[in-house]
């Protein structure tokens, strides 16, 4: 399956999620490579800071900043079990090549006024690569949030009903996937039983039921 982490907004917490999704498969045994199509290259400085700690490889990491993702990612995906995209933020011809690749999107948003709706322009270009790929399928997922916040529960209810719906697993704001890229560990690997890992393992959990890949859409 190839799972893109795509917001046409940045901050939002795609990379560290991103991340935690390729470690949580590897640490399930699954072959798993991440695609840092992101120009700023956050995830392979997550990767370099792993090596200068002397850390295992868990999954591969490959710079693939440019608009020919959709040729190259499925050639990619054929030797591993996941391929998993981190998108980049504001740049329309890398983000549509992307989503030609993808087999579901992912698109993290914080619990606010201003996150809570994916920007039009990203919706936009979610209807455009259905047309090529109608079998795309998309989400949202509420990243950072507050515990038990009333804004989170709005946020999460406004998209209920909306077309791409939202997951029922929502993610913290938590201390671990804060320190991730200054450790270059990930937040199973700090402490496997902290609400972080939790978290990720039951969003990885519900991901794996929604059966999507190349043959079961």
């Amino acid at each position: 399956m190839i799972v893109m982490l795509a917001n046409q907004k940045g901050g939002v917490g795609k990379t560290t999620l991103a991340l935690h999704l390729a470690g949580a498969w590897a640490r399930n045994g699954q072959r798993v490579t991440l695609i840092d199509a992101d120009p700023q290259g956050s995830a392979l400085d997550w990767s370099q800071q792993r090596a200068r700690e002397g850390l295992p490889r868990l999954f591969g990491v490959v710079g693939l900043a440019r608009d020919t993702l959709h040729r190259e990612a499925p050639e990619l995906a054929r030797d591993v079990d996941h391929l998993i995209i981190d998108g980049p933020p504001r740049i329309a011809s890398l983000m549509r090549s992307g989503l030609l690749a993808s087999d579901l999107v992912l698109i993290p948003v914080q619990p606010s006024p201003l996150d809570g709706w994916a920007s039009a322009e990203m919706l936009t270009l979610l209807r455009e690569a259905r047309i090529y790929r109608p079998q795309l399928a998309a989400r949202f997922l509420l990243n950072r949030c507050g515990a038990r916040t009333v804004i989170a529960r709005e946020t999460a209810e406004t998209l209920a009903d909306h077309d791409p719906p939202v997951l029922a697993t929502t993610i913290g704001q938590r201390v671990a996937f804060a320190d991730a890229p200054q450790t270059g560990r990930l937040a199973f690997e700090i402490d496997a039983a902290s609400p972080a890992a939790r978290e990720i393992a039951v969003l990885v959990d519900e991901i794996d039921r929604l059966r999507i890949g190349r043959i079961v859409a």
